[in-house]
Parts: structure tokens; C-alpha cells; sequence
């Protein structure tokens, strides 16, 4: 066998595995793709807190293991529903920006760090237009108003142990449909369900918080803060006051 035959077969055998590998790059190995990786948030009214979910897919053949997400802003709170998706699984990446502090148009990214070898880096963007609490443009608009029964409740003296329970009334004074985003508590012994997280405008709500007093003793004071569309005063706070006594 000569040595120009060896070698045309070497050249041959390269370039066959050459176009082997571009025919099938995705050979055995995840694919990372967003079904929507611009979303635009609209207007919010400065201090808005304003969510949003980007849907991730696996279009690969191997598992997608998502190792981090990261915001471009601290403004902007981002997190997986879920690391890790076999071939054809989708998830969510959810997506929190306060407005707190910003003004006019606002553009930002989200990169989601991944074991896809060709995208190892995918870029979510959304935007958003934020406008002062008294800016011309809300004049015209029908806005949503939070008014609460009370924004402090006094549990008084409790024995150790006990859950205790305080019910808050509110309601949608404005004129445009209300929407409750969030609602925080400032400990993990305390947890607060609502009645609707949406009211049209002379609707009514409630809000049931729940205050465990395990292995608590003296006064303690806490808090639940509700998030929402009202422009006038997008976050309000309720303190919780309580005196735990020892059995």
C-alpha cells in the first residue's frame, strides 16, 4: 500500500468525521432554549414590585442541568423553578424587579448558566417604563387603591406554643382592578393567606395571618408587607405586636 494511498485515506477519514460533527453537533448533550426570552413589564409606578416568568425548555438529548441565574442589576431577583430537565422538560425562571428608585425606561438581563455546550450562557431581557407616583401620565388612568382595616394588631399576652390568629380586612377603593403580587412575612413563624389576590374596584378582601409562638418568649414584633399595583402606596406593612409567656 503506498504512502500517497495512506494518506488521501487519512484526509478522507478526516473530513468524514468533520462532517459527521456538524451533521450532529447536538449528539447526546442538552439544548438550553427560552420560549420567551424578551418579555416588556409595561408601565409601573416608582416602588412597583413587578414579577414575571420566562419559560426555559430542554430541546436536547442529554439532562439540562441549570447551575445558576444571575441578574444584571440588584434591582432584579431571579430564580429557577427547577435545575435540572430531562430531554422535552420545560421550567420557569422567575423573575422579580423593584422600581424602587428608577426612572423612565429601564432594560434588563437575565443570564441562565447551564451545561449545554453550545449556549452556555442564555440571555433573558425584559424592559419596563417606571414613572413618578405623581406623574402626569396616571391622571387619565383608572388606578387601583389598597385600604386596610388596620395596619397594626396587638396579639397581647400569649402562652408559649400557641398559634394565634388575626384576620385584617381590606379593601379596593380606587377605580381600577387591584392586584396583590406578593406578600412577605419577616420570620418563618409567622405565614399570612388571602382571601383574592385580585379585586375589581369596591371589592373586598381579607388577609389571615398566623403567628407561632414555639420556643418564642417575651415581646416580640413582627411583620407583613403586601405588594401590589397601587400606585399611591405600592407597599404597605402590617406589625404584629405579642408578649410570650412561658407555660
Amino acid at each position: 500500500m503506498s504512502k500517497t494511498f495512506l494518506a488521501q485515506k487519512r484526509v478522507f477519514t478526516f473530513i468524514f468525521l468533520a462532517a459527521y460533527c456538524i451533521a450532529y453537533p447536538q449528539s447526546n448533550s442538552p439544548k438550553i432554549k427560552a420560549v420567551n426570552p424578551v418579555e416588556d413589564l409595561g408601565t409601573l409606578v416608582e416602588g412597583q414590585i413587578a414579577k414575571e416568568s420566562f419559560i426555559v425548555k430542554n430541546e436536547g438529548t442529554a439532562d439540562l442541568i441549570i447551575d445558576k441565574v444571575r441578574a444584571s442589576c440588584g434591582c432584579t431577583a431571579a430564580a429557577p423553578a427547577k435545575k435540572k430537565l430531562k430531554p422535552g422538560e420545560q421550567t420557569t425562571v422567575n423573575v422579580e424587579f423593584n422600581s424602587s428608585g428608577r426612572s423612565g425606561l429601564q432594560q434588563k438581563y437575565v443570564y441562565v448558566f447551564s451545561n449545554d455546550p453550545k449556549t452556555p450562557e442564555l440571555r433573558l431581557s425584559f424592559t419596563a417604563v417606571v414613572v413618578p407616583k405623581n406623574s402626569p401620565e396616571l391622571k387619565d388612568q383608572k388606578m387601583p387603591r389598597l385600604v386596610l382595616d388596620k395596619n397594626q394588631y396587638d396579639f397581647g399576652n400569649v402562652k408559649e406554643g400557641k398559634i394565634v390568629t388575626a384576620i385584617i380586612d381590606f379593601k379596593n377603593t380606587g377605580e381600577g382592578d387591584l392586584k396583590i403580587i406578593d406578600v412577605r412575612t419577616s420570620c418563618g413563624c409567622t405565614a399570612a393567606l388571602l382571601s383574592s389576590k385580585n379585586l375589581k374596584p369596591g371589592e373586598k378582601g381579607s388577609i389571615r395571618i398566623e403567628l407561632d409562638t414555639s420556643n418564642r418568649e417575651g415581646k416580640l414584633t413582627r411583620t407583613v408587607t403586601l405588594y401590589t399595583n397601587d400606585p399611591s402606596t405600592p407597599n404597605q406593612t402590617i406589625t404584629l405586636f405579642v408578649n410570650i409567656q412561658k407555660s
